[in-house]
């Protein structure tokens, strides 16, 4: 074929995608990864590559392209996804395909002076979600898609809705943020009213709740917390609507902080979510709740904070202290 496998492929991804409520971002990955396998195999429609090209893809991936392993476990999961849940093939991927294996990396996490010394590298609306991140044990999208009616400030509670693996879930909102988050708030109730005066479109509302509830997408309750700095027109013939803000000026507001901070250790966004788990766990809280917390399904997944518990330096006494500690006892008898 000429062109990207034809006209409908890729809407019906889109759509297979769409049934099966996946994620605006996993709906992206896999439409991707189906453009990428179709160019890889000479512009074919998928249905006329056979099982040995697609495992060549695969071992591609990772003999060529070096990548990393949850790379190749995604591209894994759209082909089959595209074989199985698109075109009605019953496609199996034998488990000798080579793979990459995923190595077993223990997070990195901060002290608390340097949470706050990153802290005090920033400001304004990155301040406060860093702050947030650190504070409620979020991601970073899950912080950028909260709506003005997901903050409870009386309750000192954030409801986060379709974390990871579709689920939502309730978290603490720090004391210290309820003042800040109360006045920025204030700032997206006039900025609300401004875009209001202006004939915005409606923001964007989830599943079918735009047909359901036509103004819904026009009420404060329903606007970004975090509302993105300039407006985008989708189409010229729509007026222009307002996103959340892109989680990459974040992350690079992160990264400046870091190096302003001078920390030594690879910090990003996310690790501000590891140093709120293993401080509540430091700090006596128990494992469950920070499951709950974290929003984790299986607690597996939290213990790997444990390591710092269990393993990490201040909780084991060094051979080379017990000898120093007993030259010092010699030293002192000998006087």
């Amino acid at each position: 074929m000429d062109n990207l496998s034809g006209p409908r492929l890729l809407p019906d991804v889109r759509r297979a995608a769409r049934v099966l409520r996946m994620s605006p971002r996993t709906e992206r990955a896999y439409i991707g990864w189906t453009k990428r396998l179709v160019k890889w195999a000479g512009m074919r429609h998928p249905k006329d590559i056979p099982d040995a090209e697609l495992i060549a893809f695969l071992e591609d991936l990772a003999v060529s392209k070096r990548v990393a392993a949850a790379t190749q476990a995604q591209a894994r999961g759209a082909i089959l996804f595209l074989y199985q849940r698109v075109l009605g093939r019953d496609l199996k991927l034998p488990y000798q395909v080579a793979h990459i294996a995923k190595p077993k990396r223990l997070p990195i996490v901060l002290s608390r002076d340097e949470v706050k010394r990153l802290l005090g590298e920033l400001q304004g609306v990155p301040w406060l979600i860093a702050l947030l991140l650190y504070g409620s044990g979020l991601r970073l999208m899950e912080c950028l898609q909260l709506r003005v009616q997901d903050v409870d400030l009386d309750r000192f509670e954030l409801m986060v809705r379709s974390g990871k693996g579709g689920t939502d879930r309730r978290t603490t909102l720090p004391k210290i943020a309820r003042a800040p988050l109360a006045q920025h708030l204030r700032r997206v109730a006039n900025l609300h009213q401004r875009d209001l005066a202006a004939g915005f479109a409606p923001v964007d509302l989830p599943s079918a709740l735009q047909r359901k509830y036509p103004r819904a997408g026009l009420e404060l309750s329903w606007q970004w917390v975090f509302p993105a700095r300039t407006p985008i027109r989708e189409t010229r013939r729509h007026p222009p609507r307002r996103f959340h803000l892109h989680e990459s000026l974040v992350q690079r507001e992160v990264k400046a902080a870091v190096l302003r901070a001078g920390l030594r250790k690879r910090a990003t966004s996310h690790t501000l979510r590891h140093s709120f788990a293993t401080h509540l766990l430091e700090s006596g809280a128990d494992i469950r709740t920070v499951q709950e917390l974290l929003g984790h399904r299986d607690v597996r997944t939290t213990m790997i904070y444990t390591h710092v518990l269990n393993r990490g330096g201040a909780g084991v006494l060094s051979p080379a202290d017990t000898l120093l500690g007993a030259a010092r006892r010699d030293s002192g008898d000998a006087a």
